[in-house]
């Protein structure tokens, strides 16, 4: 009996996945130029750093965003910078990169130490949800992106989630792109639970804080799933942590890198 439940969970989520999408606006061009490409395959960024390319698809991944070398981008919670690394070169020389960040000095000697990389980055803004969220001025920025960043702060509060989301529609200008990844938890599962225990987001809850902020749904891809992934482990668990006991990380390995939810949301 619970087999079937959670195969027809599955089924419905998978069905309002499919209508969603039918809904929204067709996905964002191709970005066909090699900048992109010469920005993945750079010399600044280290072989473990690449070698979750397979798993993270950064190429697909900002072509699905729809994000122009021209743009006014802001990145959220950017940690140690994997996506920076590719971002701010990308940006150099059109566009603007903002980083919306919590103070840090090993993410600021990153970008001190290598100016022909990162030396033209507008700036940063302070942000640490839920005291700030203040994303900078409204209308302003092209395309606001967070990988994997949901979980944190769903699992501080849904209040929370809901703050990040409104500032990022501010800030927004008409037209613009919210794009997010996020480990995926069981469709329909207690979202506050999945993201406590398993750093984890069902997407159809993700997709819905995204509709109440006021956002369109423009686009979902699975160009970051994993079908390995029984979404029921906590994701520091999977590589490339491997933060359970020595025994399982051979079938963690195995598994791979945690499956991914892609969404792009557009401002009206």
């Amino acid at each position: 009996m619970l087999h079937r439940l959670r195969t027809c969970a599955t089924l419905a989520a998978g069905a309002l996945l499919t209508m969603l999408a039918a809904h929204a606006a067709p996905s964002a061009p191709a970005i066909t130029n090699t900048q992109l490409q010469a920005a993945v395959a750079g010399n600044w960024r280290s072989a473990g750093h690449k070698a979750r390319d397979q798993y993270r698809h950064p190429i697909e991944t900002l072509q699905f965003f729809g994000m122009q070398p021209n743009m006014t981008v802001v990145e959220l919670s950017p940690g140690g910078g994997w996506y920076t690394e590719i971002i701010a070169p990308y940006l150099h020389d059109h566009g603007h990169l903002i980083e919306a960040t919590s103070p840090s000095r090993t993410f600021a000697a990153k970008l001190k130490a290598n100016p022909q990389v990162y030396g033209n980055i507008a700036g940063s803004v302070p942000f640490a949800p839920p005291l700030k969220v203040w994303l900078g001025a409204d209308n302003s920025a092209d395309m606001v992106v967070s990988f994997r960043n949901t979980h944190d702060w769903l699992n501080h509060n849904p209040a929370t989630l809901a703050a990040v989301f409104a500032a990022a529609f501010k800030v927004l200008k008409p037209g613009g792109v919210l794009g997010l990844t996020e480990h995926r938890a069981k469709p329909f599962s207690n979202a506050v639970e999945s993201a406590q225990t398993l750093h984890r987001v069902p997407e159809d809850y993700l997709i819905d804080v995204g509709l109440k902020a006021g956002f369109r749904l423009a686009g979902v891809a699975q160009i970051n799933a994993n079908p390995k992934d029984p979404e029921d482990i906590n994701v520091h668990r999977l590589p490339p942590d491997l933060a359970g006991p020595d025994s399982e990380h051979a079938a963690m390995q195995a598994i791979g890198e945690s499956d991914r939810m892609t969404l792009r949301f557009v401002k009206p």
